[in-house]
């Protein structure tokens, strides 16, 4: 295999991994998905006993739904949606650094002004930033979309 070859082959898968999207109808399953978790938010209340795990699969299907919506076509999908969505992942990925280097230090000053106590130091936990990487995301690409 030449290095010429081997080299279009590579920028062929990476384009294809580029150019993944659900089928539409994943941004409705996505929905149920996140309307299930908050569901389940609810429900473990009722159920102390097991709050952990229900809390836990709530998580999941609130990450796998809002990646779902994300990851969904448009009706209408063209070079300026594509444009858009790479857009706003650019800028989900720059808010969400952001947010994983400041909010913990606020989060610490917060707590000790409320406390007085002394709380300890605090990362953040990966469904935080995930849930809110995955929300700034979506805002920010209907609002682009909105506004083209």
């Amino acid at each position: 295999m030449s290095k010429k070859s081997f080299v279009e082959c590579e920028r062929q898968r990476i384009q294809k991994l580029i150019d993944f999207r659900l089928p539409e109808v994943f941004k409705w399953v996505g929905a149920l998905l996140v309307v299930a978790a908050f569901v389940l938010f609810f429900v473990k209340n009722q159920f102390p006993d097991s709050a952990v795990v229900i809390r836990d699969i709530g998580r999941k299907l609130f990450i796998v739904g809002l990646l779902c919506i994300s990851l969904s076509r448009d009706k209408e999908e063209d070079e300026m949606t594509i444009a858009l969505r790479a857009q706003s992942y650019a800028i989900a990925f720059i808010i969400g650094v952001l947010y994983a280097l400041i909010m913990p230090y606020v989060e610490f000053g917060v707590s000790n002004v409320v406390h007085s106590g002394g709380e300890a130091y605090k990362d953040l936990g990966d469904f935080q930033l995930l849930s809110f990487m995955f929300l700034i995301q979506l805002g920010f690409y209907y609002t682009l979309k909105r506004y083209r």
